[in-house]
């Protein structure tokens, strides 16, 4: 059974991903947990800690089920295509709530270091697991292609989220992933 603060979590996710950043509040964050008034605030005590431990949770949900993900082996070009289209699906499917407010959080938290920490540490793992595998599958300018790889992942998670949730994933990150390696 989830603890009052895991139930306080998951209904700011929630809330973020559904009604965006404006939403957060102690007060709806309650009613959307089916919460006592006053259990999000015992602790969170302000909406920046609330904020803060928001960006934390999606930060460690998301390196546990993207972890389980990216931890498939693979020897080629095709199976790293398939284990990172994998990864965009779980993201703009059955997560796709949790990735919308974890982008509003980034554009709500990227003028306060200390609220885009663990965010920008979640990022950055993500970002040096991607430079050793196009390292590894042979890209030729790996910190270019990086650059490219990781703008291609945020443009079509983005996409899916907003634009078109269906839109084919694996041949566009086919296409993307052998345009870095060949750059």
């Amino acid at each position: 059974m989830a603890t009052t603060r895991e139930r306080s979590l998951e209904a700011a996710v929630d809330l973020v991903g559904t009604q965006g950043i404006r939403a957060l509040t102690h007060a709806r964050v309650d009613a959307e947990a089916g919460l006592p008034r006053g259990s999000t605030s015992n602790h969170f005590r302000t909406r920046a800690a609330l904020v803060a431990g928001v960006a934390q949770w999606i930060a460690e949900q998301e390196t546990r089920d993207l972890g389980a993900v990216l931890a498939q082996p693979f020897d080629d070009v095709d199976g790293f295509v398939d284990v990172f289209s994998t990864g965009i699906e779980l993201l703009t499917g059955p997560h796709a709530v949790r990735t919308r407010a974890r982008y509003a959080l980034f554009l709500e938290a990227s003028s306060d270091p200390e609220l885009f920490a663990p965010l920008r540490a979640q990022r950055e793992a993500m970002a040096a697991w991607s430079r050793s595998l196009l390292v590894d599958l042979g890209a030729r300018h790996p910190d270019t292609a990086l650059h490219a790889f990781m703008a291609f992942g945020d443009g079509i998670v983005l996409h899916r989220l907003s634009v078109d949730p269906n839109a084919p994933v694996r041949e566009s990150v086919e296409v993307a992933v052998r345009g870095c390696l060949s750059a």
